[in-house]
This record gives structure tokens, sequence and C-alpha cells, in this order.
């Protein structure tokens, strides 16, 4: 493989790292700053806001742009937003800052991904944005128990530090070993773009997305609490068994995928319906530390197995010219489901039953998308199945 896709895929792992990195550190944040946990969860909600705004809008806005040039500059925004979040002297100042960092995500995996494609052969295509989004994959498994470890132990700004560190090492590499544009970008046409939003069961699979996954971050934002003051756990041992939510995010990844490719919707509703219980499930669990770990690694596995199906759920609808706005439109979606998820656990902690009741309100969340996915399927019905015309993932 071409070096310049290992430069991506750094790239990768450095926006994936800023993005859940936080989870692990809100107690930290919360004391620091002098403000709740739960208004400390908002920063993961102002993030995924950010990316549900910029992921289309930047993507139909720098169509023109040669694509080298716009990674190292999405690179270079994302660097200075993780410097920002190091030096912020309040809240207000470090969700600025995490907005701004948002902005880069969404489209950097989607020309990325283009990208990504153009530097191996034909029959490797789909190889390479494996690779590319390995370095995501990585961030979980790696750089989140990194930064939460680090955090730990010299406080949560240099964690920030230490992300702005790999995005300047991120911005050489790419700038150094991905090749300029052979062919400049085409304009893109606007109207065939958008055509994809007449489309119902696009919207359909987005609220699919964003519903089915809330209840994921739901639980995920508040992991470090729930784990120390519900479990018992110490603050030290919440890196480990962040590795371990990561290991089966990886597992039900590649699980999720490969059922995709036989049955799409049937493996839709099935993971939906696993990860629902699984959330359901943990509310007893959380009383037991060998429990809770195990179903820590079960989430893992069960939130991940969603993400392939779900994606190409809205593939399959959009069809055609539309894809590529559909794809980051569902990178979007994600991310809805991730603020969304948070403000409901922050809502559960603050106004409702209490923080043990996190898991089980986050089941009945991911209900709703299983909800939203049988109907999908029903609108399914007499109408003939296309075949899915692949497409770069944003």
């Amino acid at each position: 493989m071409p070096i310049g896709l290992f430069a991506l895929t750094a790239g990768a792992f450095g926006i994936g790292t800023t993005e859940f990195v936080i989870m692990g550190l809100l107690l930290q944040v919360a004391a620091d700053l002098d403000v709740s946990v739960s208004m400390a969860g908002l920063l993961i909600s102002g993030y995924a806001l950010g990316v549900f705004v910029g992921a289309p809008v930047l993507t139909l806005s720098t169509g023109r742009l040669p694509r080298k040039t716009l990674l190292v500059a999405l690179m270079v925004v994302f660097t200075i937003g993780n410097i920002a979040c190091a030096l912020a002297p309040d809240y207000g100042w470090l969700m600025a800052a995490r907005v701004v960092t948002s902005l880069a995500h969404g489209t950097f995996f989607g020309v990325g991904s283009i990208v990504a494609t153009g530097l191996v052969a034909p029959d490797r295509k789909a190889s390479a944005i494996a690779i590319m989004f390995t370095g995501l994959t990585m961030a979980t498994l790696l750089g989140v128990p990194f930064g939460a470890w680090l955090g730990l132990t010299h406080g949560w700004r240099a964690t920030f530090w230490a992300v702005a560190l790999i995005g300047v090492m991120a911005t050489l590499v790419l700038a150094l070993f991905v090749p300029a544009d052979k062919v400049a970008p085409q304009p893109l046409s606007l109207r065939r773009e958008l055509s994809v939003l007449a489309r119902p069961q696009v919207w359909l699979g987005l609220a699919i997305t964003a519903l089915g996954f809330a209840g994921v971050f739901a639980v995920f934002t508040y992991i470090q609490p729930l784990l120390t003051q519900v479990t018992g756990f110490s603050d030290a041992a919440v890196s480990p068994i962040l590795l371990v939510f990561g290991g089966g995010l990886a597992a039900g990844n590649l699980l999720g995928g490969r059922l995709a490719d036989r049955r799409l919707m049937p493996t839709l509703l099935g993971t939906l319906a696993a990860l629902m219980v699984v959330l359901g499930l943990m509310t007893f669990a959380l009383h037991d530390r060998i429990a809770t770990v195990f179903f820590v690694a079960l989430l893992g596995v069960a939130a991940f197995a969603t993400v392939a199906p779900m994606q190409m759920r809205v593939l399959e609808k959009a069809e055609g010219a539309g894809q590529g706005l559909a794809s980051s439109l569902n990178i979007a979606a994600f991310n809805l489901g991730n603020a969304l998820g948070a403000w409901v656990g922050g809502a559960t902690i603050d106004h409702g039953p209490g923080l043990p009741a996190v898991t089980w309100v986050a089941a009945l969340v991911t209900l709703t998308g299983l909800a939203v996915a049988l109907w999908s399927r029903a609108l399914d019905r007499g109408v003939p199945s296309r075949p899915v015309v692949a497409a770069p993932l944003h």
C-alpha cells in the first residue's frame, strides 16, 4: 500500500481521538472548569453538532479545491482547534474550540475516502478505504484509553496538547506523502446532489442512524461516572476498561460489515435489537464489576455492528449521483445521534431518575431507531430491490 494511504490513516486517528477522548475526562474537566458533569457532557454534543452542520456544508462548498490542499487545510484547522482546547480558560472557550475542531471531521473522511481510492489499483479500492478507516478504529482502541490515562496523570489539558501534536505530525505527512491531484476536481452539480433529499427512504435511513446510535452515546458519554460512581471502579481503572470497549468496537465493526454484505435489512434490524437488549441489561450489570466489564465489551460489539448496515442502507436508497451527499449526511446523522444521546443522558442525570438509569433510558432511545427501521422495511414491500452502486464512504 502507498505511504500516502497511511498518511490519511494518521489523520483519521487524530480526528477520532479528539472526538471521543473527552468521555474519559469528564470528571476532570467538570471539576477544573467548575461545571456539572452533564454540562461537561455537552462538550460532546457541541462537537457532534459541529460535524452535523459542517460535513454536508463543507463537502458541497469545497468541491473546487484541490483535494490534497483541502486535506492539509482541514488538519491545520484540527490542530489549531486542539491547541485552543488545551489553552481554554473557561467552559465557553472550550466549547467554541471543540466546535471549531469538529468542522474538519466529516469533510476529512469524505475527501480522504476519495483520495484513498485514487492511490491504489481499481481492485484495491475497498481495501484502501478500510485501511484509512482503521485510523478511526485505532483511535477508539488506543487513542482514547491513552488520552484518558494522560489526562488522569497530567491533567486534561495535557491530553489536548498530545492530540494537537498528532495533528502537527499528520499535517506534515499529508503534505509530504499524499500526491497532488492529477486532474482538477470537477465542480459539483448541486441540483443532482440535492435531488437525493427528495427520497423519503433516505430521510428514514438518516433517522435510523441518528436515533439508533443516540442510545450508544447516552451511555458512552457518561461511561466514566457510571464506572466510578455506580460500579465503584477507581479512576485508574477507566482507561483499561475503555480499551476493552475498543476491542469490542473492532470486532463489532467487522461482524456488522460481513453480515450486511449478505443480508442488509435483517442485519440492520438484528443489530439494532441486539444493541437495545445490551443497553437494557447493562442496567443490572453495572452493580457487579466483572459483569460491567463484560457488558462494556458487548456494548462495543453491538454498537459498531450497526455502523456498516446503517451506512449501506442510506447508500442503497440514495443511488446514483446523490450518494456522495447522502454518505456525508449519514456521517452527520451519526454525530446528531451523538449529540442527542449526550443530551438525553445529561437530562436523565439532572432531571430524571439519575445516573444509574441512563442505560435503560438509552435502550428506549435505540428502540425508537428500531421502530423507524421497521417502518422503513414496511415501505419496501412491493418495491423491487436494486443493487447498491459502490461509493466511497464519507
